[in-house]
C-alpha cells in the first residue's frame, strides 16, 4: 500500500506542475484509473504498477493527441466497427494517423456494462504507438473509455 501512496504523490505533482499539458492530464488521469484497476485486480504492487503504466500510455494517447474529431472516430469504431476488422483514419487537421481493431462486445461481470476492447495504433509526430483500451457503454447508452 506504501507503492500505491507514492505513486499517487508523484501523480500529484504532476497534476500541480503549471506546465502541465493536455497529454500529462491524460497520462496522469490514465495513471490513476490503472494504478486502481491493477491494484483491485492484482491485489500487489506489481499489478498497480503495470496498470498505472498501461493507463498512463492510454491516457497520454487520448489527453493530448486525440481531438474531438480522433475521439468521434474512435467512439463510431467501438458503436458499429466490425469485430477483428481494422479501422484507420487521418486526422485532416494534426495529420496523426489511427488505427483501431474492435474486439467483440461482452457483458462487464462487475458492472453489467455492454463493453469493447480495442487495439489502437497510432503514428502522432512520426511516432508509432499501440495500446489496448477498453471502452464501456453509460448509462445514456454513449461509449466510455475505462482506464486501461
Amino acid at each position: 500500500m506504501k507503492q500505491l501512496r507514492v505513486v499517487f504523490a508523484l501523480l500529484a505533482l504532476l497534476a500541480l506542475s503549471s506546465c502541465a499539458t493536455r497529454g500529462q492530464t491524460g497520462a496522469l488521469g490514465g495513471a490513476a484509473g490503472g494504478a486502481l484497476i491493477g491494484q483491485a485486480i492484482g491485489h500487489s504492487t506489481g499489478a498497480t504498477l503495470i496498470g498505472a503504466a498501461v493507463g498512463a500510455g492510454l491516457g497520454y494517447i487520448i489527453g493530448n493527441e486525440m481531438d474531438k474529431y480522433d475521439r468521434d472516430r474512435l467512439s463510431n469504431v467501438y458503436e458499429s466497427g466490425p469485430s477483428n476488422r481494422r479501422s484507420s483514419w487521418v486526422n485532416p487537421d494534426s495529420g496523426n494517423r489511427y488505427s483501431v481493431t474492435p474486439q467483440p462486445a461482452y457483458q462487464s461481470s462487475g458492472t453489467q456494462q455492454v463493453c469493447r476492447r480495442a487495439e489502437i495504433n497510432a503514428v502522432i509526430d512520426g511516432k508509432s504507438q499501440r495500446t489496448y483500451s477498453t471502452a464501456c457503454r453509460n448509462s445514456y447508452g454513449e461509449w466510455e473509455l475505462q482506464g486501461s
